[in-house]
């Protein structure tokens, strides 16, 4: 057993699981990219058929947010982009497609075949970072012999895959995907899931992410403690009502070794 300490509160944990897009890596670039390399291959085939175009920006669609040079800067962490699956997201996309003249069925298979186009230019560039003090706090947590995991809106098998390119999947026991349950978050499913799998009670774990949705997540499982990551200085720190705790950088972290 280790002692995790956040914003104050210091508690027994065995494990902590982690939610990955904003809160492992760069929420905005990677998929502020994927979702703008989306939107633009669905736009370019509407036009093509001579339909007419999406009707909203990006920014109302995905609940990205942009800066006055018109790149994205932030994104609502109660948003689609956010918190939804990619099968959500592409629903969104195919609702836009059927309003622009297209038929659902061919409006889907479209959505289907730019998300596809989307994740390969993606997977060409391996367009992820971490955020700041995330390696060393993985570290910290190995060495205190902590279990480590991730409970993703993500596919299972493109989670691995950007694990990967961070250099970060030698540190994680479990990754449970949006397609491993029924239901995604904010329901409890993942982190019962993911608790499972590490044979250890959800009142042993920890679970840290940047939406309300992972925090709501965590309460609904019984988790230990839910950590919410805020913007930078602690912008957006309302939209995480539901945490216990709150932090800005991993800095502000700490794993204590304590009592068996």
């Amino acid at each position: 057993m280790a002692l995790l300490r956040a914003a104050g509160a210091e508690v027994p944990v065995q494990a902590i699981l982690f939610d990955k897009d904003g809160t492992l890596l760069d929420f905005v670039y990677t998929w502020g990219n994927w979702s703008e390399q989306l939107l633009a291959r669905f736009s370019h085939e509407l036009e093509a058929r001579k339909l007419r175009p999406i009707e909203v920006d990006s920014d109302t669609l995905w609940g990205t947010r942009r800066s006055a040079d018109g790149e994205i800067r932030d994104y609502d962490r109660n948003g689609p982009l956010a918190m939804g699956t990619v099968g959500e997201l592409l629903a969104v996309l195919t609702w836009q497609g059927y309003r622009s003249g297209l038929s659902w069925a061919e409006a889907k298979v479209l959505a289907r075949e730019c998300a596809t186009y989307a994740n390969e230019r993606l997977a060409q560039a391996r367009t992820v970072k971490p955020l700041e003090g995330v390696a060393a706090f993985l570290a910290q947590c190995r060495r205190a012999g902590l279990a480590l995991g991730v409970v993703t809106a993500d596919e299972t098998e493109t989670a691995l895959e950007h694990l990967d390119w961070l250099g970060f999947g030698h540190y994680f026991d479990v990754c449970v995907g949006a397609d491993q349950t029924e239901r995604g978050k904010p329901f409890p499913d993942m982190v019962e899931l993911a608790c499972g799998k590490l044979g250890l009670p959800c009142s042993r774990v920890a679970v840290i992410g940047d939406t309300n949705g992972d925090m709501r997540m965590a309460k609904a499982a019984g988790a230990a403690l839910a950590i919410g990551i805020a913007g930078p200085a602690g912008a957006d720190a309302e939209l995480l009502a539901d945490a216990d705790a709150m932090i800005v950088a991993y800095g502000e972290l700490a794993v204590l070794e304590g009592e068996s």
